[in-house]
């Protein structure tokens, strides 16, 4: 198993969080006439987020088999399940919801579940 390291031009998303599982889609191009699109070929788990910087991440356990990533993939990530399986925690959330259509739009329901963190 190997580490390696990804490098963003962007800042990253605030949501992923060391011990994350990070995977990875290589773009595919295919065109008709002249006509050129890039679909996302299948998705490949790559391993587990072990570093994060302003704008890298560091993943560890990466299988030897497997391809690294490429200039212009789409990487992705998801919680671990054995670790993040609450609701929200926190005294404060802030919600905004906007409307940019000028048809008129109405919103049936709105829920959240949300767990005081402490008292």
């Amino acid at each position: 198993m190997a580490i390696i390291e990804l490098q963003f031009p962007n800042a990253l998303n605030t949501s992923l969080q060391v011990g994350d599982i990070v995977y990875y889609c290589n773009p595919v191009s295919s065109g008709k006439g002249s006509i050129t699109t890039n679909t996302f070929d299948d998705i490949i788990k790559l391993g587990d987020c072990s570093s994060i910087s302003a704008n890298s991440i560091q993943v560890q356990n990466v299988p030897q088999a497997i391809d690294a990533p490429v200039v212009g993939s789409f990487i992705l990530f998801s919680k671990n399940n054995e670790v993040n399986l609450s609701t929200l925690k926190g005294y404060f959330a802030l919600t905004e919801l906007r409307n940019n259509s000028t048809a008129e739009a109405e919103l049936f329901s709105v829920g959240v579940d949300v767990v005081e963190s402490s008292k």
